[in-house]
């Protein structure tokens, strides 16, 4: 398992019972988590007058934010260069999923070692953090997600990172259709980033079943890589899915055509108050020799 190291305006400070306790910038908010099933005492009470806001989930599904003190409802933090807006959103969301900093890490690496111009797609795309850490290498960054509202966010982290004036295209749009369109434009990408939610919705109600439609989307995406790819990767957070899957699924369809350096591994956060890891999700990764 991997975990970013050199996150200064985060941190993972304590988790138990599934809920986790997180620092955003100087905000210390606790949302809950599924996977945190040992007992590390009671948060709320533990770290009691120190927690900014709360997510409670709802038996009816979704939840609300209760704000124990006074937060703007948003403000931004860094990473490294990159500069990220934090919001209270639906579904215990703030925008940004800190464990992702090991790829963002790799993705500016490649960039900016390949000494070309490449031509980046970000499929579900979310507010962008991905996208904006590849237009800060130079990066021609296409920006594709089914929600209006993430797509804005992703403008905005341009903005508060200073790039807004770099090559960057932002698509409201259903992932598979715009790949179709993709094909038929003869358009090419020198890398493609995915994070395939289990379930989803595009903008006109199109729906998504990773299961049944992420090994269709890979494929398809074969069509619109470039020559001289540089890298594939493929995030998941859906519970039941292997990293081991992810690299098949690599093995078998992009590798095929491009043979590269194929491998896969779990994504986690260090927890500062004890020595434990929680696990964040798996990502298989295609990557050129060179």
């Amino acid at each position: 398992m991997i975990t970013p190291n050199n996150f200064k305006d985060y941190e993972l400070i304590d988790a138990s019972n599934g809920e986790k306790l997180e620092r955003f910038g100087k905000y210390i908010l606790l949302r809950p988590d599924p996977t945190i099933i040992w007992d590390n005492g009671n948060l709320l009470e533990k770290y009691k007058g120190k927690i900014d806001a709360v997510y409670y989930r709802s038996n009816k599904g979704g939840g609300h934010w209760e704000n124990l003190k006074k937060i703007p409802s948003t403000w931004t933090i860094n990473y490294q260069n990159l500069t990220f807006n934090i919001k209270q959103m639906g579904f215990k969301h703030t925008g940004i999923f800190p464990e992702q900093a090991v790829n963002w890490d790799y993705m500016m690496n490649k960039i900016e070692k390949a000494k070309r111009p490449i031509k980046v797609l970000n499929l579900f795309g979310y507010t962008g953090c991905a996208s904006i850490a590849c237009l800060s290498k130079g990066a021609h960054v296409t920006h594709v997600d089914a929600s209006r509202g993430m797509v804005e966010v992703c403008k905005e982290n341009a903005i508060s990172s200073n790039l807004k004036d770099k090559p960057i295209r932002y698509l409201v749009d259903d992932v598979l259709k715009f790949v179709k369109r993709e094909i038929r434009r003869g358009n090419t990408y020198d890398a493609i980033v995915m994070d395939p939610p289990s379930y989803g919705r595009g903008a006109n109600g199109e729906v998504w079943d990773i299961e049944k439609d992420l090994a269709n989307l890979v494929n398809l995406c074969l069509s619109i890589l470039s020559d001289k790819p540089l890298f594939f990767i493929i995030n998941s957070y859906t519970t039941g899915l292997s990293k081991t899957s992810l690299e098949n699924l690599l093995l078998t369809t992009v590798n095929k055509k491009y043979k590269g350096i194929v491998s896969s591994d779990e994504i986690g956060l260090k927890i500062k108050d004890n020595n434990l890891v929680l696990p964040c999700g798996i990502y298989g990764r295609w990557e050129s020799y060179d």
